[in-house]
């Protein structure tokens, strides 16, 4: 009997179509659109006038977005620093000690991240506000100021107030992606060292921390992204205007206003694809710099 040739190829395309279809209409269609739009002046009514790479002239002069990027990178490093600290700490304690209860542990720690960030910031609005909030009340009670401080009218205060929620929020997440790289390591290799003479710290640094560097740069790169995007806390607790003083006006904020307050979606559209092309470059560099040296074998 002859066989016939059949070409299995086709039914695997046809098998990725869906994805590919789908992600041209809602992810490469808007990307490119939004590079489009970042060559006109429009304010979303009419018919956009194509003027060129004057937006993105007009976005290198702009003091507003280089503040926005000043305050961003500010209130990221505030966040993820003490983050990626703590998170490692308990994730090692979990992972390596005898505590008992650690699901009960994780479970708790990684809870505010279940809860929606608009939802915190309005949570931290009632907390600090500076007439009623149980912060001023409870200084207050323990005699350690003399009269309630307005937390959302310094511009110290505030974006420290932004770092935390946003360190509170995560930090949880982080250690559970760090349990999970340490539970890789395999118990012989942390034995041979405890034989060899190196105690917990001597462990940590020399050990755990070099087998997990790909989470730790997983980790890096996620926040970094997360950072750099952020949005809803600021908005909420400000209102979207970023006060005081533009203190906590981030990147995604100033885009926000652009765009859906002043109908400037040209330049909005320019601000986005500059804010595009500076994260693709910071993560590159993020990564280059924490990948320099090989894993461990």
């Amino acid at each position: 009997m002859k066989k016939t040739n059949v070409n299995k190829g086709k039914y695997g395309y046809a098998f990725i179509a869906p994805y590919f279809i789908i992600f041209s209409i809602f992810g490469a269609f808007p990307i490119l659109y939004t590079f489009y739009l970042s060559l006109t002046n429009w304010n979303g009514i009419g018919k956009a006038k194509i003027i060129g790479f004057k937006n993105f002239a007009t976005v290198f002069h702009d003091k507003f977005f280089f503040q926005s990027i000043g305050n961003t990178v500010l209130m990221w490093v505030i966040s993820v620093v003490p983050q990626m600290i703590c998170a490692l700490v308990i994730a090692v304690v979990l992972v390596q000690s005898k505590i008992k209860a650690k699901s009960f542990f994780r479970a708790i720690f990684y809870l505010p991240n279940l809860v929606t960030c608009s939802s915190v910031a309005v949570l931290f609005s009632f907390i600090m506000d500076w007439q009623a909030g149980a912060l001023n009340k409870m200084l207050l009670g323990m005699h350690i100021i003399n009269s309630p401080i307005n937390w959302f009218q310094s511009t110290i205060a505030t974006p420290i107030t932004v770092g935390f929620i946003n360190w509170w929020m995560w930090f949880g997440y982080t250690m559970i992606i760090f349990m999970a790289g340490i539970q890789a390591i395999s118990n012989d290799v942390i034995e041979a060292a405890i034989v060899d003479g190196a105690n917990g710290i001597q462990t940590l640094w020399y050990i755990t921390l070099p087998l997990i560097r790909p989470t730790v740069i997983y980790n890096v790169i996620t926040s970094l992204i997360g950072g750099m995007t952020m949005f809803d806390i600021p908005f909420v607790l400000t209102n979207g205007d970023g006060s005081p003083q533009g203190s906590i006006l981030t990147m995604v904020m100033y885009l926000y206003n652009t765009a859906f307050r002043n109908y400037h979606y040209g330049y909005a559209a320019a601000i986005v694809t500059a804010l595009f092309i500076m994260i693709g470059i910071m993560v590159f560099i993020a990564y280059k710099i924490m990948n320099r040296k090989p894993v461990y074998d």
